[in-house]
Formats: C-alpha cells, structure tokens, sequence
C-alpha cells in the first residue's frame, strides 16, 4: 500500500490536484502526515471550475494552501465514520458539514463518488466537485479571483 500522495499518483484521476499540492509545497506534509482524511477532488472536479479560478489559485500559493488543506481532516475517518459525523475541522481551521442523503454520503452537499480509497497514512474519499471555503468568497466578491460558484 502506498502513502497519500503515491496513492493519488497511481490513480490517475487526480493528476490536477497532484499539481496543485506540488505548487503549494504541500508534498512532503502529505506524505508524512500521520493519518489524515482527504476529500480529493477529481481532474473533472477542478474542470468544472469557471475560467481563470485555477490560474488565481495556482498563482498565490497562499490561497493554494487554504483551499487545499480546507479538504483534509487530520484524521483518518473511513465513510462508515462520516455517516456518523455532523461537522469536523478542516486542517485549514474551518468547518466541515457531513451527512448523508438517501444512503450517500454528502461533504458541504458534494458527493462522495469514490469512498474508502487506502493510503497507509490515512484514507481518500474522492469528489467531484472542489470544495471552495466560505471565507474566500470575500475574495472572489472583491474580484480577487474568478466568480466561483461556492460550495459551502
């Protein structure tokens, strides 16, 4: 079994995301990170994001960073676990909502699409949809950044 970031590698659903964690010097953490629950958002996910959102994000490492660590908790929580959960901090400092609707698992209303995805230090659950953090809508409405379609 591999680590977090091996992991996402070898699926080849991710290679988006894989290089958004490189831009935000996120690797090395990642990969030693003790365990971890990572809400990753598929290459479909990110290209559903409006023009010019990727580009902002990838040209501020900063906000990389927050937007990236707003998708994992730091701990491993399998999809069993998250039925049960109402909300758990983001590694970022904010909120998480999970529940689940007519038997599937929701984070902040995205579905889950792949659960229970193995890493020897935590566990993926793949999105198809990227998860934005409230707080940056502050940015994106003072046009900072591409009008975002938030998914709280």
């Amino acid at each position: 079994m591999n680590d977090i970031v091996d992991t996402l590698i070898n699926d080849g659903r991710f290679t988006t995301l894989v290089a958004a964690i490189n831009r935000a010097s996120l690797w090395q953490g990642l990969m030693e990170a003790n365990t971890i629950t990572l809400f990753a958002p598929t290459d479909e996910a990110f290209s559903k994001l409006p023009s010019g959102t990727m580009g902002f994000f990838l040209d501020n490492p900063p906000e990389l960073e927050k937007l990236l660590t707003y998708h994992i908790i730091a701990q491993r929580l399998q999809s069993s676990e998250l039925c049960a959960a109402d909300s758990d901090p983001t590694v970022e400092g904010s909120m998480l909502t999970i529940y689940t609707d007519d038997g599937e698992i929701k984070v902040n209303g995205i579905d889950i699409i792949q659960a229970d995805i193995h890493a020897t230090n935590g566990v993926i659950h793949a999105i198809d949809t990227v998860l934005i953090p409230k707080f940056m809508s502050e940015k994106i409405a003072s046009g900072q950044a591409a009008s975002i379609n938030l998914i709280y």
